[in-house]
């Protein structure tokens, strides 16, 4: 095991691993460092298993902290040595006076995978990021991408281009407006959004450093809608989406992801993650498999659009709990319990 400090360095082989994630990636964790989780601590091993860990850490009261590793660790977890790895990042987390250590493997949910994790120690919990989500696959070409799509679907994304939508991309000086619209959305639709700062910290380490693009729907000169999606690997993703009340009729976001799908298979990416669906879908997905009016409020709007991209549902194995002290999983828990309180 060594620790990396250079981006090159730690990207290169961050996305050339089968299970590499863009939140793997440097600057996702320059992104983290900045909200609530800093000094991320990048470790690899060259040796089996092969592969590494981006962990972040929050502090905890009485100078306590817990790690987590969005979707990695990034190795095989098949592989013998993973037992000894497991046991060197406790020994990072301990330094830190981590109480325990969250794993988010970038893996779908399966038996086997769920019984070696349970034979490492491991316990599940609460995931930090959506289980369920939707992959457009990228193969074939931009006829057959949309051939595979809902004919609904297709037709908007025709329609957006005869009805004046414009999509181009726009600048960190968009990222105010781009903020207000999220603002919007998340009132029409009753999920979360992140601070202004946030989004202007995404747009100068994702965009800037080539792996992101923020995208901008205009109609008669006016931005209505907007989507930051990134390209990394052998994955693109749709990271955050924004649109406002008005000209919704003109299918600005049928624009918007038809763009990025394009975008991200020009990359080289294999598929587009369209990134957070209700996880009842992914729990039961051939009860969800057609358009249908399942339910109001939440992500079941968000998913009734997504669904008409023509995407397989994929449920990841969720996240794990590694106890770093006696009892650190349970103090963890307590901790949420008390800040949702």
């Amino acid at each position: 095991m060594f620790f990396v400090t250079k981006a090159e360095e730690w990207d290169k082989a961050v996305a050339g691993h089968p299970s590499g994630h863009l939140l793997q990636s440097f600057p996702w964790g320059e992104l983290k460092a900045g909200f609530g989780w800093p000094e991320p601590i990048r470790v690899l091993w060259n040796d089996p298993p092969n592969g590494g860990a981006q962990i972040l850490f929050r502090k905890l009261p009485l100078g306590f902290t817990v790690g987590y590793i969005p979707k990695g660790p990034w190795w095989d977890w098949t592989n013998e040595h993973v037992t000894t790895a497991l046991g060197e990042i406790k020994r990072v987390a301990l330094k830190r006076r981590a109480v325990a250590v969250i794993l988010e493997p970038n893996a779908p949910d399966g038996e086997p995978l769920r019984y070696r994790l349970k034979s490492l120690g491991l316990s599940p919990t609460r995931s930090i990021q959506p289980r369920s989500t939707m992959k457009v696959m990228l193969d074939g070409s931009e006829e057959e991408i949309l051939s595979r799509m809902h004919r609904k679907t297709r037709y908007n994304v025709r329609l957006s281009a005869r009805k004046g939508i414009v999509v181009k991309d726009g600048t960190q000086s968009d990222i105010p407006h781009f903020y207000r619209l999220m603002k919007e959305t998340s009132t029409r639709d009753g999920f979360p959004i992140h601070s202004l700062d946030y989004y202007l910290r995404a747009y100068e380490l994702l965009v800037r450093s080539g792996y992101g693009r923020l995208l901008l729907s205009l109609y008669d000169g006016e931005t209505i809608a907007g989507i930051m999606v990134a390209a990394f690997g052998r994955e693109g993703i749709y990271l955050y989406g924004a649109s406002g009340n008005l000209h919704r009729d003109k299918m600005p976001n049928h624009a918007l992801q038809w763009e990025a799908i394009k975008w991200v298979k020009s990359k080289g990416c294999l598929y587009y993650d369209l990134w957070g669906i209700p996880d009842e879908v992914g729990i039961e997905p051939e009860k969800y498999a057609k358009m249908g009016d399942y339910g109001r409020g939440g992500l079941w709007g968000v998913y009734r659009f997504k669904l008409g991209f023509g995407g397989k549902v994929v449920r990841s194995i969720g996240a794990w709990v590694m106890d770093v002290i006696p009892g650190g999983s349970l103090i963890y828990e307590l901790y949420l319990h008390r800040r949702k309180g």
